[in-house]
């Protein structure tokens, strides 16, 4: 495989992130029966690249975009050790070329970011199912912390 690096996400890249949006959604769509149907966007992608709080990043392989993320400063609770933190959202690979570690190079340029940000943690949401993802956050150093639990009525 080809070396894989990260850039900042341009407006150009727009309509290749759209396409990633929607894998993301139908990747998770049989994960959550709570997202409505038919045609749904979780981001603002626009919004997120041009935000001075959020650093939306690319992976190329030779001048392919094949994988996304981004991370976002937030505010912590009052009652954490950290007053800000940074969450982790968009994190997409081409299914062709999953499993190359594309993720650890994403997460790595999103952590160094946060760090030269001055933010000492990183969080963020996976669901339980997604036994891939989980393994990918957890050989990167994530720990699992909080079970979120819903239900019909």
């Amino acid at each position: 495989m080809n070396l894989v690096t990260t850039r900042e996400a341009r407006i150009e890249d727009l309509d290749t992130l759209l396409e990633f949006e929607q894998g993301v959604i139908e990747a998770e769509r049989p994960l959550d029966p709570f997202l409505k149907k038919g045609s749904i966007n979780y981001y603002d992608i626009e919004k997120l690249i041009s935000s001075e709080n959020v650093h939306l990043v690319v992976a190329t392989s030779n001048e392919e975009i094949v994988g996304s993320g981004y991370v976002r400063i937030e505010n912590s609770g009052s009652y954490h050790k950290n007053e800000q933190n940074g969450y982790i959202g968009f994190m997409y690979v081409k299914p062709s070329f999953r499993g190359k570690r594309i993720s650890a190079v994403v997460l790595e340029s999103l952590k160094e970011w946060s760090k030269n940000k001055g933010l000492k943690e990183l969080r963020l949401d996976v669901y339980n199912a997604n036994l891939a993802a989980i393994k990918s956050y957890e050989r990167f150093g994530f720990n699992k912390s909080l079970v979120n639990m819903r239900m019909e009525i």
